[in-house]
């Protein structure tokens, strides 16, 4: 089976495998959910118990009436199955019969997209059902595992990470060769917890063994992003569109690579025809959230709004949009809706990036109280995600640079960086040295940002706000006003001190540079010749 797998689960604890236990054939249910062969029922009775119908007991006759019974019954099986054969509708072309909700996460997962939160806790109560009666299913293990890393995705509950870690790993016991579904979980489960070395790890060994599995490519792609890979991101998309060309979920992926490369418009083409072949609602929604992003990218709130508000019409249970949702409010001037938005949001999936966002909007409402409650969230659940493996790094030192202690920032970024040099962890740590007085070494760190990043207000205002503290007003001024023609609304707290920066450095100076040419008798430099080409002989 090369389809790819992305589920979700409970809080219980994943099922213990047995010690020994032989892996039964299995067969595909109505639904699309393998089972085992010995799990079906049958009308047989086993060897040993033989009914009367099985020609049991030696010598035993059945008696004239039975066997005419048995006779007639044959015929009418025939006759039955004669009309149905002749039936409209009953030919080779037909449709499939519709999934169930099992069969339906099945198939979102398998194609890469999203599934509904409902459908995924039948698949995953299923498969945890499977693996109790039967230890040996290392398929079942894997698909359970890699539906505790899209719950924990999906709820925030780095909880669920370590027993997808159990239930994937207990796949690869119990298969160890040419396992490439626990393979493609470990991928993703390692892109779950923003650790994308051992993602990268993980996918570059199912690729390796399923060179045609689409979900493996996929999830190598995530993390060569994640590390900020330019080359290995150009391969695996490539990949990713050569075996899937025309779904919503390739299309994604080609999106988010564009975006990050600062090709607008063919991110949005990319992302709208996502958005035009999503399947499900659930993948609808994912698609039109990130149409929304880059709508706000872009410095268009309205535009953005319209398209979280549809997002979550597809399916309300999509948090990221609602928590996108208060961003765009915010800039369109409407604050206790924002407020109501991230509060929504944050009761669905308590995020520490979304409790860095709120804070920040109180601060810039002068709310200390009610934003240091956020921080202190923030905080509070970086910690928990250590817990379950989540590397939160980086938001935790961007607090850290602009709330906090900035020297511990430094330190905590760097030892990011050096881990995955993503454009967004180079830009943070630039700031985070400035703002800790190494000012020079932060630009280096911004213009690398700048340079292999999207085209970013939040960048362009860090690269302006440092040359400014480096006395380099003519540029600094270009890459404020920038920023502010990027996004004017990128940031409640960073958007105004834009702003207020500019206003300081003031206009120009009129007639531009003071020396323009030499000074009167300055000496002339000497041009350097052009050298003569060469002649060409008969």
């Amino acid at each position: 089976m090369d389809a790819e797998e992305t589920p979700q689960t409970s809080p219980q604890d994943p099922p213990r495998a047995a010690p020994a236990a032989a892996t039964a054939p299995s067969v595909q249910s109505s639904d699309g959910v393998r089972i085992p062969r010995h799990a079906r029922t049958s009308l047989m009775t086993s060897a040993g118990a033989r009914g009367p119908l099985d020609g049991g007991g030696a010598g035993r006759r059945r008696s004239p009436a039975l066997r005419r019974a048995l006779v007639a019954a044959v015929a009418g099986c025939a006759v039955l199955g004669g009309v149905l054969v002749l039936l409209p509708g009953r030919g080779g072309d037909s449709a499939p019969p519709a999934l169930g909700p099992a069969g339906r996460a099945a198939a979102a997962v398998g194609a890469g997209a999203p599934a509904a939160m409902p459908d995924l806790a039948v698949l995953i109560g299923e498969r945890e059902a499977q693996v109790r009666a039967h230890p040996g299913d290392d398929e079942s293990w894997a698909v359970l595992g890699s539906a505790y890393v899209e719950r924990g995705l999906r709820t925030a509950d780095s909880a669920y990470y370590p027993k997808a870690e159990r239930a994937l790993r207990t796949s690869l016991r119990t298969r160890p060769e040419r396992n490439v579904a626990a393979l493609t979980g470990l991928a993703a489960l390692g892109n779950a917890r923003h650790d994308y070395r051992g993602a990268k790890k993980w996918g570059e060994q199912a690729v390796k063994v399923a060179p045609r599995r689409w979900a493996a490519h996929a999830a190598l792609l995530d993390a060569y992003r994640g590390l900020g890979d330019d080359k290995g991101v150009e391969r695996a998309l490539a990949k990713v569109r050569k075996l899937s060309p025309a779904t919503a979920a390739a299309r994604v992926r080609s999106g988010a690579v564009y975006r990050d490369r600062g090709w607008r418009e063919d991110a949005a083409a990319a992302l709208s025809d996502a958005a035009a072949l999503a399947r499900t609602p659930a993948e609808r929604a994912a698609c039109l959230y990130r149409v929304g992003e880059l709508a706000w990218e872009r410095g268009e709130p309205g535009d953005a709004l319209r398209h979280y508000d549809a997002a979550l019409a597809a399916d309300p249970d999509h948090h990221p949009s609602l928590a996108a949702k208060g961003r765009a409010l915010a800039a369109v001037g409407r604050t206790s809706d924002a407020l109501h938005a991230y509060r929504a949001a944050l009761a669905r999936r308590p995020a520490p990036e979304y409790a860095l966002e709120l804070g920040e909007l109180y601060e810039s409402l002068k709310l200390r109280p009610a934003a240091s409650a956020q921080y202190d969230l923030l905080r509070a659940r970086v910690r928990q995600g250590g817990l379950g493996g989540v590397n939160d790094e980086r938001v935790l030192g961007v607090f850290e640079a602009e709330h906090g202690d900035p020297e511990a920032a430094v330190r905590r970024l760097t030892a990011e960086f050096k881990r995955h040099a993503s454009p967004e962890n180079a830009d943070a740590l630039g700031w985070a040295l400035h703002l800790s007085g190494k000012s020079k070494a932060g630009l280096k760190h911004v213009e690398s940002a700048v340079k292999k990043g999207p085209r970013s207000a939040l960048f362009a205002y860090h690269r302006g706000a440092i040359e400014r503290e480096l006395g380099r007003y003519g540029a600094a001024r270009r890459h404020l006003a920038e920023a502010l023609r990027i996004n004017p609304h990128f940031s409640p707290l960073a958007a105004p001190a834009a702003h207020a920066a500019l206003k300081s450095l003031g206009d120009p100076p009129e007639g531009g540079p003071a020396q323009v040419y030499a000074p009167r008798g300055a000496p002339v430099p000497k041009l350097p010749r052009p050298a003569r080409p060469a002649r060409q002989s008969d």
